[in-house]
């Protein structure tokens, strides 16, 4: 590159000192005679001479340039075959390490693949041996490998539900400490304090005569007389052998009312024809919804509830003359609402309206034979249309689990409706019915491995079972407990709640001879 930097300069000196000799010729030496000429041939001679010099001097120090570059590109040209020999002897010492790895893993891939089949070959042979032992095992054992397997899995689910038991033992024990003395606490006030007398009534009243002459005018003539009063008040009148004695059958309790107090005042005023008929029963119909009225406010007084619709409090007097199980449906309201207003009061919670709610739960009773339909949904509907607050509405309808729960107030009613219903001596059942589900719960508690008798006791309310106790230890007797209630739960239906009763015992006998 300098060389030829050197070779322009001089190029442009040359052509500059042509240029200088030909405007110095043009415009002085031509100007001037003689000498100037001779001046201007000397300097153009001197300045090709220096223009010669200057030449050589640059080709001479090109040559040098060209030479030193030469030399420094020979230098590098040396350094990097010199870089390149080593880069070259790495590699190939690289690639012989490689040639030298992929050989052992070569060796190595064939040597794993001789094992992998070797393995394979075992694995085969224990597999065949493994068939052989099961087929044997199961031979010795007599029980094919799934029925041991169930086998298996039922010794690992009764372990398992033994450690349960052991779990559970230990964490009710803990959790009955509080919680079992609070709920007794609450439960047993609200029994001891709101004990009620109930009146047992039947689907039929029997209406005393003075005599049995008495029956024929109640027939009349032609059995006019009994086909107007039957038409008249719903009912049937049952005349039969009974002695001075005549029998008013009706499903509708208020009804039924209705004609008893209508035959006794007939019998009583001892005319007894149609229009008579008639006039008694306007007369006893006024005093029976008179009547009412009456007990519907004295149930609301003695609740000490205010402010309720008259036509509700009209519905409720009629719950006077609805049972249910032999239980009187006015008295179980009102018993309801005095729990319920115990159990709020213990809970901190507005006790007017829980014993409100309490109060109209089964207000829809009264309806039953007049409207299609469960009773909670029927009453919370008419306490509905009647302005009642939304939540003892929803009380209504969900205390029998009809809709879903949803307030503590819910959770109250239920509570206080199971307390009232299922306490002794609060509801009757018949005889058969009775008796079947005394045979179910000791068939239920039966069914279960390990039991060797089962006894229901306290009409029905609790069941006790003997165990086994070489079968049943004290741990699965906790599951049995837990499994028979879960069970009784599920199959039957029954007032109040029954107690599961698992005893276990051990007897050591010897005879003394």
């Amino acid at each position: 590159m300098d060389i030829w930097v050197i070779l322009l300069i001089i190029l442009i000196s040359i052509i500059a000192g042509f240029f200088i000799g030909f405007f110095y010729r043009k415009y002085i030496i031509d100007n001037k005679a003689g000498s100037a000429s001779e001046k201007a041939s000397m300097l153009l001679e001197n300045a090709k001479k220096e223009a010669s010099t200057i030449k050589k001097e640059a080709i001479l120090e090109g040559k040098e340039e060209i030479q030193q570059l030469k030399s420094s590109i020979e230098d590098e040209i040396r350094k990097q075959k010199s870089e390149l020999k080593k880069i070259e002897d790495r590699l190939m010492n690289r690639e012989e390490s490689l040639e030298k790895k992929a050989f052992y893993l070569d060796k190595k891939e064939q040597s794993m693949g001789n094992r992998i089949n070797e393995l394979d070959a075992k694995d085969k042979k224990l597999d065949e041996i493994l068939k052989k032992e099961i087929l044997r095992l199961e031979a010795i054992a007599e029980l094919t490998r799934e029925e041991a397997k169930a086998i298996l899995t039922k010794k690992i689910e009764d372990d398992a539900k033994y450690e349960a038991a052991k779990k559970i033992r230990e964490i009710e024990a803990r959790l009955k400490e509080d919680s079992d003395k609070a709920a007794r606490k609450i439960i047993s006030q609200a029994i001891q304090r709101c004990a009620i007398d109930h009146v047992s009534e039947t689907t039929v009243s029997v209406v005393n005569l003075p005599n049995d002459e008495m029956k024929g005018r109640i027939i009349g003539r032609e059995g006019r007389n009994i086909r107007v009063f039957e038409n008249l008040t719903g009912i049937n009148i049952i005349v039969d052998d009974t002695p001075e004695a005549v029998i008013l059958s009706s499903f509708d309790p208020v009804r039924r009312e209705i004609a008893r107090v209508t035959l006794e005042n007939l019998i009583m005023d001892g005319r007894i024809h149609p229009a008579r008929i008639e006039e008694m029963y306007e007369k006893a119909s006024k005093i029976i919804n008179n009547e009412i009225k009456l007990e519907g406010e004295q149930a609301v007084f003695d609740t000490g509830i205010s402010g309720l619709n008259q036509g509700i409090i009209k519905v409720l007097g009629r719950l006077k003359y609805r049972t249910s199980y032999g239980q009187n449906v006015l008295l179980h309201s009102k018993e309801v609402a005095y729990i319920a207003g115990i159990i709020a009061a213990e809970l901190g919670m507005n006790i007017k309206k829980a014993k409100r709610a309490g109060l109209l739960h089964d207000i829809g009773k009264a309806l039953t034979h007049d409207i299609d339909g469960s009773h909670a949904i029927i009453g919370a509907e008419l306490a509905r249309r009647l302005h009642e607050d939304e939540e003892i509405c929803h009380a209504i309808e969900a205390h029998h689990n009809e809709v879903e729960v949803k307030s503590i107030l819910d959770v109250i009613i239920q509570a206080s409706d199971q307390i009232s219903g299922g306490r002794p001596g609060a509801r009757r059942e018949t005889l058969e019915s009775y008796v079947k589900r005394l045979e179910s719960l000791e068939r239920i508690a039966a069914e279960f491995k390990g039991i060797e008798k089962a006894f229901a006791i306290q009409a029905g309310r609790e069941i006790r079972v003997m165990v086994k106790p070489e079968e049943v230890d004290e741990n699965m007797a906790v599951v049995i407990a837990r499994d028979i209630a879960n069970k009784i739960e599920s199959e039957m239906e029954y007032p109040g709640q029954i107690k599961v009763t698992v005893i276990r015992e051990s007897r050591a006998i010897e005879y003394a001879k």
